[in-house]
């Protein structure tokens, strides 16, 4: 039923952000910018299930048909940790979520938003990335404001921690 549920919210989300169409900012990175800041999304696959993940579109190396790995435990592990979030858009082939910005309730005046990427079939911390930003409320309308280091590896931590709980959970 879990898994189910599951997928059927990743499904909603996939065919939600589809429809949107949102025009995202060049300061807010998307999933297609990833390959420009050196994160390796393709890995060899020998099978489906290569090393703990599961190879979309088959192949053997990028240069032939760009297949992408993405550890399903990471995967599923994230969406569950950002589910408080709205999703803009979620691709279970690329590995990449991207929130909505979310203001909690008791901070109106404040808003976050999250790019998570899974960048590789391992469960590993190398095989995930989380880049967060923030925006303060001024009279001049939402104003970038920084963001402390920690917080994106606080999530990436909550994140895997999630992802391996999922995995013993699994084999047990």
């Amino acid at each position: 039923m879990k898994h189910y549920l599951s997928f059927l919210i990743m499904s909603v989300a996939f065919l939600l952000s589809a429809c949107s169409g949102v025009d995202s900012e060049a300061k807010y990175p998307t999933g297609a910018d990833r390959s420009a800041t050196g994160g390796d999304i393709y890995a060899e696959s020998p099978s489906i299930f290569g090393k703990g993940g599961l190879s979309f579109l088959g192949g053997k190396d990028k240069k032939s048909d760009g297949s992408v790995l993405v550890n399903t435990y990471l995967w599923r592990a994230a969406l569950d940790t950002v589910s408080f979030m709205p999703l803009a858009s979620a691709d279970p082939f690329g590995g990449t979520i991207i929130t909505d910005w979310y203001s909690a309730p008791e901070t109106p005046t404040e808003r976050t938003k999250l790019n998570v990427f899974i960048l590789g079939g391992d469960l590993a911390v190398s095989s995930l990335s989380v880049k967060v930003f923030r925006q303060v409320k001024s009279t001049g309308g939402w104003q970038d404001a920084a963001v402390s280091n920690e917080t994106a590896t606080k999530l990436e931590d909550a994140i895997f921690t999630r992802a391996r709980e999922m995995k013993i959970a699994e084999n047990n």
